[in-house]
C-alpha cells in the first residue's frame, strides 16, 4: 500500500521529468527517495487532456525491472514524447495537462481450466490484464473498463485487440493472461493537489 505522501511524491516527480525533458534538459530523479521508490515496481504513466480528460498519451513498465524513481522518470517522458498514437506535448500544452501516475503489483498469470472460467475469475475494478500469445502482447490498465464501462467479457475483448490479436484470442489455446492491480494518484487540476483515484466497486462477470 502506498501512502497519500507517496501518491503525490510519484506524480511530482512524473511532471517534473516532463518539464525538464521539455526544457532541454536530462530528466534524473532526486538522489534521496524514500525507500519505496528505490525498490523495483511497475508503474504507467497517464496524461489527459484538462479539463475534458481525454487521453493524451500512456506508457509504462509492467515488470518491476528497475527502481520505482527511475520507472516513473522515463515513463513520464515517454508518455509525453513517445507515445506512438499521439504529438509530443509541448511545453505550453503541459499546463492543460493533468498527470496520473498508476503503481502496479507484478503481474501473476491467471489459471484457468477452461477460458470460460475468466468470466468469473477477473474482476472489473480490481486488475489489470496483459494478454500475450507469444507473437502480440497488450496490457490494459485496471481504470481503462471502469472508464468505458465495460463487463468482464469487452474487457478480455479489449486486452486482446490491444495486443494486436482476434478479439477472442483470450479463448484460443496459447494466449496467456496475467493480472496485476495498481494504486492511482492523479492530479485535480494541472500541477494541483494530487488525490488517490478510487475505482468502481469490484464486480465480475
Amino acid at each position: 500500500m502506498y501512502s497519500p505522501a507517496d501518491g503525490k511524491l510519484a506524480v511530482s516527480l512524473a511532471r517534473r521529468a516532463i518539464e525538464a525533458h521539455l526544457n532541454g534538459k536530462e530528466p534524473r530523479p532526486p538522489a534521496e527517495v524514500p525507500a519505496t521508490f528505490r525498490r523495483k515496481s511497475g508503474v504507467f504513466v497517464t496524461l489527459n487532456s484538462y479539463p475534458d480528460r481525454e487521453l493524451r498519451g500512456c506508457i509504462g513498465y509492467p515488470e518491476p525491472i528497475m527502481p520505482l524513481a527511475e520507472a516513473i522518470t522515463d515513463s513520464a517522458v515517454s508518455a509525453a514524447s513517445r507515445d506512438p498514437r499521439f504529438d509530443p506535448v509541448t511545453a505550453k500544452e503541459l499546463s492543460r495537462i493533468v498527470v496520473e501516475v498508476s503503481l502496479l503489483t507484478p503481474p501473476e498469470l491467471v489459471k484457468v481450466k477452461s477460458p470460460a472460467d475468466y468470466l468469473s475469475t477477473i474482476i472489473i475494478g480490481r486488475d489489470g490484464l496483459i494478454a500475450d500469445n507469444g507473437f502480440g502482447r497488450g496490457l490494459l490498465l485496471p481504470q481503462v473498463p471502469v472508464e468505458q464501462g465495460w463487463d468482464v467479457h469487452e474487457f478480455l475483448d479489449h486486452t486482446c485487440m490491444k495486443a494486436g490479436l482476434p478479439a477472442a484470442a483470450w479463448a484460443e489455446k496459447g494466449t496467456r493472461l496475467y493480472r496485476f492491480t495498481a494504486e492511482i494518484f492523479d492530479e485535480r487540476e494541472p500541477g494541483g493537489n494530487v488525490e488517490a483515484r478510487p475505482l468502481a466497486a469490484p464486480k465480475s462477470g
